[in-house]
């Protein structure tokens, strides 16, 4: 579809809608998690509560239609960014009130289902107000705007509550507890800042983005469309080996997301590295993701010149084996930050390099059909399920197994992967 001729500028709008997108989801589903640790929650519960909150997201291709149908995506961009910040406000004024965690996981849960609705109307704006070329002239500032998002938030928010817990309010940062309230109050009042005034400036600058071709008429209609959708994808071959490597290709990162982070700031004497907030700001939110950005795009650049098919089983290899590097500093429990670094970076930047392989096989192997876009997006749901799943039970496990254990673990959780990988059908012509 042709650009209207009142469209701003994509600069104007494309890099702030993503960064908000990514913003809130990172908020919710990361940051979340090493709040939670900060209040006194213990492993298992904290990864279990932060991970609950990525079901929307994965969830959100089945109520995707249904937000097709109504008024402009603009006008869903913008009540989801206000009820988002005022959500965040919200957040930061409940902490402050007796019993508060039952108010903070309402307001949580609630967020991500509109968090979610957020990132369906954006990428609907994306689609329909930007023809192919420019979709594809603005898909590198599209993906790096979202992962500006991670580095603000896991890197400079988490930094700040550090900063803030022991500078300003004069906390001891070992201690986890309520004391860590005060601190975090001020994160999300900032987080709500910047989605509203977000809000504010794309409804001056966003366009309101067209209706697609094969929009559903009616709840029935969009009812129909997604139960067809979900037949197809059934009846195509070799389906449940796709969607087994859809779900299992990340399966070792789902144990390690949630604990990495908890490790990291958990003390010494627990068998942690015991990182402040700020050094965990600076190791996992600064260079480690600054090292998935750089993976990703060499191993774009691997995919493009190589192909896909004979690839695939040695990302496989870069998404799973460097995890090693966290058993080995369970073991040793490095006190140097730069060797700490270095050993996230390794991890992070394998990771990177090696899921370009996942979401190229998703687009070329599975998503192909009558719905392309829909399959496309219940293959991520898919790896979201199983995130999400792994998260809310990582927790309880590293309590019972202590970190080594663990860790050990999470490299025995890597052969599944191997296994749906090596099985991988192509039916498709490989394009990578």
């Amino acid at each position: 579809m042709a650009s209207a001729p009142n469209v701003k500028h994509p600069l104007l709008w494309v890099p702030t809608g993503y960064f908000t997108m990514a913003l809130a989801y990172m908020t919710l589903t990361s940051v979340s998690a090493i709040m939670f640790k900060n209040l006194g929650l213990d492993n298992g519960t904290a990864a279990e509560y932060a991970s609950y909150l990525i079901l929307a997201y994965t969830i959100k291709p089945l109520f995707a239609p249904f937000v097709e149908m109504y008024k402009t995506k603009k006008f869903f961009v913008l009540c989801a960014q206000i009820i988002v910040g005022a959500g965040f406000l919200g957040v930061a004024l409940a902490m402050s009130l007796p019993n508060y965690m039952l108010i903070l996981m309402t307001l949580f849960f609630i967020l991500s289902f509109v968090g979610a609705t957020q990132d369906i109307a954006s990428d609907g704006v994306y689609v329909t107000s930007l023809d192919s070329k420019a979709q594809s002239l603005y898909c590198g500032v599209q993906s790096l705007s979202w992962n500006i998002g991670p580095i603000v938030a896991m890197g400079g928010l988490v930094y700040l509550s550090g900063k803030l817990h022991t500078e300003y309010f004069h906390h001891d940062a070992a201690v986890f507890g309520s004391d860590w309230i005060d601190s975090w109050r001020i994160i999300f009042f900032i987080v709500a800042g910047i989605t509203i005034l977000m809000a504010f400036w794309h409804m001056r600058f966003m366009p309101e983005g067209a209706r697609a071709e094969n929009t559903p008429k009616s709840t029935k209609e969009a009812a129909l469309i997604l139960w067809d959708s979900f037949v197809t994808l059934l009846q195509k071959k070799d389906i449940w080996i796709m969607l087994a490597f859809a779900f299992l290709f990340r399966l070792s990162i789902g144990f390690l997301e949630k604990i990495g982070p908890f490790f990291m700031v958990d003390p010494i004497e627990k068998g942690g590295l015991g990182l402040t907030n700020e050094a965990l700001g600076i190791v996992y939110g600064t260079y480690g993701l600054a090292a998935v950005v750089l993976g990703s795009l060499l191993g774009g650049m691997f995919v493009a010149k190589r192909g896909l098919k004979p690839t695939l089983f040695l990302l496989c290899c870069a998404i799973n084996i460097p995890n090693v590097t966290f058993l080995i500093m369970s073991i040793y429990q490095p006190s140097d930050l730069v060797v700490i670094t270095a050993g996230v970076a390794i991890e992070k930047f394998f990771f990177g390099f090696g899921s370009v392989g996942f979401m190229i096989y998703l687009m070329q192997q599975l998503a192909p059909g009558k719905y392309t876009t829909t399959h496309y997006a219940f293959g991520t749901g898919l790896m979201g399920l199983c995130m999400m799943v792994t998260g809310a039970i990582s927790g309880h496990l590293q309590e019972y197994m202590g970190y080594i254990n663990y860790f050990v673990f999470v490299m025995i959780a890597t052969i599944p992967s191997f296994i749906v990988c090596w099985l991988a059908p192509f039916h498709q012509k490989d394009n990578a």
